[in-house]
């Protein structure tokens, strides 16, 4: 069984003005989310700007997630690194805390290879014993998963269940779901590819979109399971100006502007991340307000 189905959301971090984690705005979102469609919460992701948390910052997080959440949705961590063993440890933890799976990215920088993944997925999920979620986007990390080296990983790691794609490498995703046979759990990792994903087998998203519009992307998601894919479509079309403006500047310097024009929290980022340049700015408001989100 997939750890969900649907829209995840790839939920952003509030920090205070002084750059500290603002738990009562996370607990809000949190409530937020579990209040208007949204599947699941993954924490600690790119869009979470885990990468600039301390470790203990980092497991905090998840902690108060897990517990804020109360069961209503499923919960999976991010707990990459391009170090197998923090990788494996941060795995452990977050386990402990009672998340339904973990997401874990590509080493980035150091740039594995196929026989460098394989290893170090497999130490990871051996730690982990929950769920794992492979996180594919070689445009952030600098190396790609190919399809075989996926599918050895379904076929002889039990807890590797899933893959969230960023590649955009549809030919490759194609093969991986063809070498898996039923086994992998597709997600798309790009707002703007949910149908298209979904094509494949795809069970949903895990969505930056859903920070501001969490009913929209759920129902996407949920209109293409029930069969209803015209009005899939006409709904992702919908949405891609919005996503567009999303994705104006490097993620999530656009998706911090755009929760802080909802009201939900703080737009602070974390160096080396900068505020959204004016003119994006204008271009997401404009575009939040033709979707409805805002006035």
């Amino acid at each position: 069984m997939a750890i969900f189905t649907g829209a995840g959301v790839a939920i952003v971090t509030p920090f205070k003005e002084d750059e500290s984690i603002d738990y009562d705005r996370l607990d809000e979102l949190i409530d937020f989310h579990c209040e208007n469609g949204t599947d699941s919460i993954v924490i600690c992701g790119t869009s979470g700007e885990a990468a600039t948390m301390t470790e203990r910052e980092h497991m905090e997080c998840v902690k108060f997630t897990v517990e804020r959440t109360k069961g209503r949705i499923p919960v999976i961590a991010g707990t990459g690194s391009n170090c197998t063993k923090t990788a494996m440890e941060l795995s452990k933890e977050a386990a402990g805390y009672g998340v339904d799976g973990v997401l874990v990215v590509t080493p980035y920088y150091n740039k594995a290879t196929q026989k460098g993944m394989i290893s170090h997925f497999t130490q990871v999920a051996d730690a982990a014993k929950v769920p794992v979620v492979l996180y594919n986007i070689p445009g952030r990390t600098g190396c790609k998963m190919e399809a075989e080296t996926v599918a050895y990983l379904v076929n002889n790691v039990d807890n590797i269940v899933a893959i969230k794609e960023a590649s955009g490498d549809f030919s490759n995703i194609v093969k991986m779901m063809e070498l898996t046979d039923g086994k992998l759990d597709l997600y798309s990792g790009n707002d703007d590819q949910i149908v298209p994903l979904m094509s494949l087998g795809g069970k949903g998203v895990i969505s930056v979109l859903s920070n501001v519009a969490p009913q929209a992307t759920h129902d996407i998601c949920q209109l293409y399971l029930d069969g209803k894919v015209k009005e899939s479509l006409e709904l992702q079309l919908k949405a891609l100006p919005l996503i567009h403006a999303l994705f104006s500047e490097v993620n999530p310097i656009p998706v911090k502007k755009a929760v802080e024009l909802m009201g939900l929290c703080g737009g602070t980022v974390r160096a080396p991340l900068t505020e959204l340049e004016a003119e994006h700015a204008e271009q997401l408001k404009r575009e939040m307000q033709q979707f409805g989100l805002i006035k």
